[in-house]
């Protein structure tokens, strides 16, 4: 069974470290969960304060599409359409 080159880690070199990436669909949708749990956060404590509400109600809104987003990077990551090398193709 042959491996798609999307389950290779990704390596990002900044100065002397390296940040290497795995399994980066499984990451993309961790870090979505992280900013939802920002957004809905943020906004909370902002409804304490009336004057901050409208701000509050945008945070609500940008996670709520956020939310939305969770279902297409777990959609993207179980089909993955890849070109087929022509010397396969031909065969």
């Amino acid at each position: 069974m042959k491996s798609s080159h999307l389950d290779d880690p990704l390596t990002l070199r900044v100065g002397h470290e390296e940040l290497i990436i795995r399994r980066r669909y499984e990451t993309l949708s961790i870090a979505n969960d992280f900013l939802i749990a920002i957004w809905f956060l943020a906004g909370s404590v902002l409804f304490l304060y009336p004057s901050q509400e409208t701000l509050a109600v945008w945070m609500f809104i940008i996670g709520s599409f956020q939310f939305l987003v969770r279902p297409a990077i777990r959609l993207a990551s179980h089909l993955h359409l890849q070109r087929i090398p022509d010397s396969e193709w031909q065969q």
